[in-house]
Formats: structure tokens, sequence, C-alpha cells
């Protein structure tokens, strides 16, 4: 992900073309005159802002961060500004909460045994009962009664970011740290979803930056990913305004109206307009585009201000529309959840199951990991139907990518073990094969799209407008 500089470059004294100089623009940051200039006018705050300070200064934003979420959250609940001793009370709570977690973390061997084995098992069962116990209190009672639903509104954002803090603990990787070097990342000021962008301390103190030219280079990191953020944006402004004809971007306004006036995806499927088959695959992949530029220049940007802050993690989205296999593009275009997906249920299903049978054992962990957890995880961000109790509705609202998960999950276990058999055995593609395996992956993501993209259109529609496709509907 972090290319090298020129050998040119590396050699005082070299003189360099307008081609040498384009090569290299790409990786700026990794150019050893760029660091060394940027470290000259770094050095002093390096030297001030050691990776201990700077946790603590960022655990210090990170107690800001809970009391922002713990308002929004008191203000959903109850539906009226937040009042300051609940909104005390729930700060206080869940700050306890966090801190008992690093605290079994930090000590646990101290633990019980079932809990050793299978801690994010009890982790997950914690919160299940803190949900029981909002279930079984009466909801008419103020803001004193919307304190225990702010404090489950708040718990998915720091379950799988406390997982993460337990695995550290079960690697014995917590013992002697402080609750500052984990409260930075339960609560990052870098912002982020309920996917803990970096992961947790192990990944993250594994790139921190400890030196002055570490930290350079991890700041030029963070400014190229910041550049590109941006530069994704106005891609997907042109794309909104060019194809689109969106009302709303600038640039329509700036080309006079006049453009493709392409319908954006999820219109035809709540509409159900009679449209060229052409044009519905279009709309297709050009979706497909437009959401690979949101999610990219979204990660770009939180991945960014971790470089900045001196932790070199990689990028959550590299390039995933260049992958030439399923999952060379599952790996690429959301790296965070994929990790996720990965640590918290592929891998312990790859441990225990069908070691005899190696076909098996990667299909069976696949599905745990791209169908039951990717559904697991979502069900989760149903927060208002699961407040309620409501499961099997949350469940139902979920229908459509219920499918989408199933689909992918085929895909993945499909490509992986297409990946395996070709594995040592096949040379690189040449350039008309790589680009029909790369067509190929973009049909692929495209069309499971269909059951995945937002909007009210029901799992009857979604299927009726993948028939209209093949020219069946």
């Amino acid at each position: 992900m972090i290319g090298r500089a020129p050998a040119a470059s590396a050699r005082s004294g070299a003189t360099f073309t307008v081609r040498d100089v384009l090569r290299a623009l790409p990786q700026f940051h990794e150019h050893h005159a760029v660091v060394a200039w940027w470290q000259a006018r770094t050095g002093t705050l390096f030297a001030h802002f050691t990776p201990e300070r700077r946790r603590m200064l960022l655990s210090v934003g990170g107690l800001g961060v809970l009391a922002g979420m713990v308002a929004r959250a008191l203000r959903k609940a109850d539906g009226a500004g937040a009042s300051v001793w609940p909104a005390v009370t729930v700060f206080v709570v869940v700050l306890a909460a966090l801190y008992g977690c690093y605290l079994a973390a930090e000590r646990f061997k101290s633990l019980p045994s079932v809990v050793q084995r299978r801690p994010q098992v009890a982790l997950h069962l914690g919160f299940w009962g803190m949900l029981a116990v909002v279930w079984m209190l009466p909801r008419d009672g103020g803001a004193w009664a919307a304190a225990p639903v702010a404090m489950a509104m708040l718990l998915p954002f720091y379950l799988w970011r406390c997982g993460y803090l337990l695995k550290s603990g079960q690697r014995g990787r917590a013992a002697g740290t402080r609750f500052v070097d984990h409260l930075f990342y339960l609560s990052p000021v870098y912002g982020g979803t309920d996917t803990p962008v970096g992961k947790g301390f192990d990944h993250l103190v594994r790139h921190e930056a400890h030196s002055g030219e570490a930290l350079a280079r991890a700041q030029l990191a963070g400014v190229k990913l910041l550049l590109l953020a941006l530069l994704w944006r106005i891609a997907e402004q042109v794309l909104a305004g060019v194809v689109y004809g969106d009302p709303k971007s600038p640039v329509t306004r700036l080309v006079g109206g006049y453009g493709a006036h392409l319908p954006r995806l999820e219109h035809l499927l709540a509409e159900q307009p009679h449209v060229p088959v052409l044009v519905a695959w279009g709309s297709l992949y050009l979706e497909l585009v437009r959401e690979v530029l949101d999610h990219a220049a979204r990660g770009h940007v939180i991945v960014g201000m971790l470089r900045l802050l001196g932790f070199n993690v990689f990028r959550n989205t590299y390039k995933p529309l260049l992958a030439e296999s399923v999952v060379d593009f599952w790996n690429r275009y959301y790296y965070y959840f994929k990790e996720l997906l990965v640590d918290f249920f592929f891998y312990p299903t790859f441990a225990r199951r069908f070691r005899r049978w190696p076909r098996m054992r990667i299909v069976t962990a696949t599905f745990a990991a791209a169908f039951l957890g990717n559904m697991y995880y979502h069900s989760l961000a149903q927060d208002q139907l699961l407040l309620r109790g409501a499961l099997w509705p949350a469940l139902a609202v979920l229908r459509s990518r219920t499918f989408y998960c199933f689909l992918l999950a085929v895909g993945i276990s499909v490509s992986m073990l297409r990946e395996q058999r070709r594995r040592g055995t096949a040379s690189a593609p040449g350039g008309l094969r790589r680009a029909g395996r790369i067509a190929c992956v973009w049909t692929f993501f495209a069309i499971i799209h269909i059951w995945n993209v937002g909007g009210t259109a029901s799992f009857a529609r979604r299927t009726r407008f993948f028939a209209s496709l093949f020219g069946l509907a």
C-alpha cells in the first residue's frame, strides 16, 4: 500500500525528467527529500508530543466525544433536550463499562475460566442482557427512563472496540497498559462508525510512530489520503452533475443542467420505470462506482486523521475497482469491516470446525463471517426495533440484505477455492484477460448490490429489477 520512491531520487545529484516527477508524485510521502523536509518542520512537535502524550491527549478528546454521543443518544431516546443529571449518569456508567472492559483485558488471566475461553461470547451476552433490562423498564418515566435506553443505543458503537480490547487481553498484550492507552480508540476523536477503523490496541501500536522520521512519513501519508478524499468527492460531484443531473450538485448548475440524466439505481428500484436494458445496466455499474468513491472518501478522511496523529495504518479502501477476483475486491473495498468479520467470525470458526475437510472448512468459516456475522452486525444497527424488543421485525427489515449476504458469502467462497486451486500454477494474465476478470468482478458486485442499496424498495421489487436486466420482466 505504501510505495517506494524511484531509484533515481535516492541518488544524490540525479537529474529528474518530467516522467520521473509524474511517477514520484503519487508517492511523495515516501520520497526521502520530502520526508526530510517535513521532519525538519515537525521535529520539535514530535519532541513535545511523544506517543504516550499523544495517547493522553487523544483520550481527553475521547471524553468529549463520549459526552457528545451521550447527549445525542438522550435526545433521540427522550425526544427532548438532554437533562443534565441523566446525561451525567449515562456518561459515568458508559465510561465505567469501558474501564471495566479494560480491567478485564489487563487482568485477563484472573477472569473465570469460562470467560477466558469465550470472552467475545461473554461480552455480547452482556450487551443482550442490557437490552433485556431495557425491555422490562417502563417507557413513560421521562428523562430518567430514557437513560438506560440511551446506554443501550450507545453500546453497539463500543461493542466491537471492546471486543478488540478483550482480544488484546487474551493475547497477553494488555497487561501492564494504562486505561489511556485504550480510551483513545474506544472513543475516537477521529470519528468512525460501529466498525473500528484501525482495529484495536495491537494493530494501532504496531503502526504507531516512535521516531521523528516515522511520524513524518505517517503524516505525509495522511495528507495524501486527505487529498485523495477531496479528489474522490470532486469526482462524486462530477458524476452527480454530468451523469445523474442531481439538482443538489454544484456541477449540475455549472454545466447548465446538461448531462446524461441517468436515473440512480435506488430510484429505478423504488419507482420501477420502464427504461431500456442498457440504461438499467449503466445505472447498475455507475452505482457501484459511486458507492466506491463515496466509501473511499469517507474512509480516507478517518485513516488520514489517524496517520496525522501518528498511526500509519492501512487504508480502509484501496483500489477495489482494479480487483481481479471477488475475494480481492472484498479485501480492498472495506478493509476494517472485513477484518472485523474475519477476526470475530471467520478465524474462530476456521480454528474449530471441519479440520479434516479443508474446502468445507473454508466455506463454513466464510459463511460464518460474510453471512452470519454480516447479518448480526447489521441487525445491531436496527436500534429502534431492538430497543422495543421487536426482534422479528428487525430481521424482516433486513430481508433484502440477508439475500445480499448469502450471495456475497457464496461468491467469496467460490473465489477463495478458485484462488487456492490457481495458486502457484498460473502466470500473470495478459491485458485482455485481466480486463475480463475485472469486468466479471464488477458485474458480480454490481448485481448483488441490487439487494443492498438503500431505499424503500421491497425484496420483490429488487428481484423484478434483476429479472428485467435480462429481459425477463
